[in-house]
């Protein structure tokens, strides 16, 4: 007779029944999620990609104001996820709450296609000359954008951790599989990225934002139907707590407490439960570490009050250490927004000519982004991991904290170029004598070609790492809430570019002064910004290595089930001690 093996760390199925390990998740289940992602990766950057240039050229907007505004409603849509991971932890799940966002996030990319199509939602132009875009033709376009902001703000957080959430952590050969996870799962979001910025940016110049539009909307609906077609084979996390946010709080509240009281000199003598506990609840006990030693006061045992456990005070320890993280991800995220945007304008200014009659359009440069990171995927994840982990011994080849310094440093050379290659262009202006906004500088686009394929082999450290350190590092039961790290720092990222731009513009073009950023960039110094992100992003670096220094990786107890007995395995056992953690 066959045994039937379910899965070790209970997961279950829609209907809230035991699933089989055979038959369900892993890269069966997977196939269906990176499908989607994929599709809404490719309506995503389909619309941030050149939006920029719809707000310049259709809604006649001033440069300043347009990057803003980019830059708002992106840092929106990175910022929201915070509002849907709480309540996907807390209250619906993960699955239910992306069902839910993603009806509002279709619901957004139709409103938003239907005004770039209709004329009555477009300002008129006469001669030449055109019309202000009206308050209400202002508030449907804007309205329709931050529909798909809140929509987002559901799927972003949930999708990602639902995919990693198909592998069982309690078996070895899941375990396993599930570290190229994010790699692929990045890898599949490219792809959708990649036809954003050579396909459809295209098409929105030169065939029609309508169309360039409606075509990620159809490929949007197409992909929910891709998801829920995999449904049978998903593996659901069963909430064991209905407020995780509340341990942190509890937490701090005991640990200001307890403020006065003295810490014993062993952290044995601090209140735990035992280990069976956890066993039989299926949740997982994380052992102590040294840092943040005022919050060991929460678990003090002879408290007035009944005191907090150790796993309980180092689920809030891991909170404080990924804040320390996320705030030196910050300025990074800043310089990845230039992407679409300054960037974007700096190759409108150049010669886009490829042949005679051929014009790239200059937000299809970030296609160069996108390819270089379908290219270094696979050479990361088959050929750069083994080699690294039969030298360090580390299943993932090197730390997560060492694969974001590394994309930390190649993206501020990236920058270091992109400055040289204003500096050049700012020359070559001069030699023409160029001053009106829309002459063409005699200097090829491809100039700016080493800079956006730089950042996208920085993202393939950074901003995969980043994903997989947030979901690995966080308490069990805020995986969602933990990858709002991740989103939250681009979106913060975007709002203070957002911030810089608005600030040096002030600042640099007070009374006759030219400002930095100024409407036409033939006559403005967008060297010296990119000088001043150069020299911030270089500080940075030096916080960055200051925070690795200091950082604990997260020790937890993690049972496996092998022939009928349990054997306990402590994670993240072997801790590099150098700079990167």
């Amino acid at each position: 007779m066959e045994i039937k093996e379910y899965t070790h760390d209970g997961t279950v199925d829609v209907h809230g029944r035991p699933v089989l390990a055979s038959t369900t998740g892993k890269w069966k289940a997977c196939s269906f999620l990176l499908a989607y992602e994929a599709f809404e990766r490719m309506a995503f950057y389909g619309i941030a990609s050149n939006l920029v240039n719809y707000l310049t050229t259709q809604l006649h907007e001033d440069t300043v104001s347009s990057v803003r505004n980019v830059n708002n409603w992106s840092g929106s849509v990175w910022i929201t996820p915070i509002l849907g991971a709480y309540i996907a932890d807390s209250y619906l799940g993960r699955f239910w709450t992306f069902t839910i966002s993603s009806l509002i996030y279709v619901m957004g990319m139709i409103l938003l296609t239907t005004a770039v199509s209709l004329k009555s939602l477009k300002p008129s132009c006469q001669n030449g000359v055109c019309n202000k875009a009206s308050t209400l033709q202002i508030a449907f376009f804007y309205s329709s954008l931050y529909t798909i902001a809140i929509g987002s703000g559901g799927t972003k957080p949930n999708i990602s951790t639902f995919g990693a959430d198909q592998f069982d952590d309690f078996d070895p050969h899941e375990k396993e599989l599930k570290v190229s996870f994010f790699n692929w799962w990045m890898f599949s979001a490219f792809l959708g990225a990649l036809f954003a910025t050579l396909g459809l940016v295209y098409i929105q110049e030169n065939l029609g934002w309508g169309l360039g539009y409606g075509i990620p909307t159809f490929g949007l609906l197409f992909s929910l139907l891709v998801f829920y077609s995999g449904t049978p084979f998903y593996r659901h996390k069963v909430r064991k707590t209905n407020s995780p946010a509340r341990d942190l709080i509890q937490v701090l509240i005991a640990a200001f407490r307890n403020r006065k009281l003295q810490l014993p000199d062993s952290p044995l003598q601090l209140h735990e439960l035992q280990l069976q506990h956890y066993i039989h609840t299926g949740k997982r006990q994380v052992h102590h570490t040294p840092i943040f030693r005022f919050l060991d006061k929460a678990a003090v045992k002879d408290a007035s009050r009944p005191p907090c456990t150790i796993t309980q005070v180092e689920g809030t320890k891991l909170v404080f250490g990924m804040l320390l993280i996320w705030v030196v991800t910050l300025i990074p995220s800043t310089i990845w927004a230039q992407i679409n945007t300054l960037f974007v304008k700096q190759g409108t200014t150049l010669d886009r000519r490829l042949g005679s009659s051929f014009q790239i359009p200059a937000a299809s440069l970030g296609s160069f982004v996108t390819l270089s990171m379908l290219l270094s995927v696979p050479t990361y994840d088959r050929y750069f991991v083994p080699l690294m982990r039969r030298k360090t011994g580390n299943p993932r080849g090197i730390s997560l904290l060492q694969r974001l310094g590394t994309g930390f440093v190649i993206q501020s050379i990236a920058i270091g170029i992109a400055y040289v290659v204003e500096v050049r262009r700012r020359h070559v202006i001069g030699v023409h004598h160029i001053v009106g906004p829309k002459e063409v500088v005699p200097m090829s686009i491809f100039w700016l070609l080493p800079q956006y394929v730089l950042i996208g082999v920085a993202d393939v450290f950074n901003a995969i790492g980043l994903l997989e350190f947030f979901y690995d590092q966080s308490p069990e039961e805020m995986r969602s809430l933990g990858t709002t790290f991740f989103t939250s720092g681009i979106g913060v990222g975007n709002f203070l570019n957002s911030f810089l731009v608005t600030m040096v513009d002030k600042i640099t073009g007070r009374g006759a002064h030219k400002s930095w950023i100024g409407d036409n960039l033939n006559d403005s110094h967008l060297d010296y910004y990119y000088g001043f992100l150069l020299v911030i992003s270089i500080l940075n670096l030096g916080a960055f290595f200051w925070a690795s220094s200091k950082y604990e990786y997260k020790r937890e107890t993690n049972k496996e089930v092998d022939g009928g007995c349990i054997q306990i395995q402590m994670e993240g056992k072997a801790v590099e001690t150098s700079p990167l953690g």
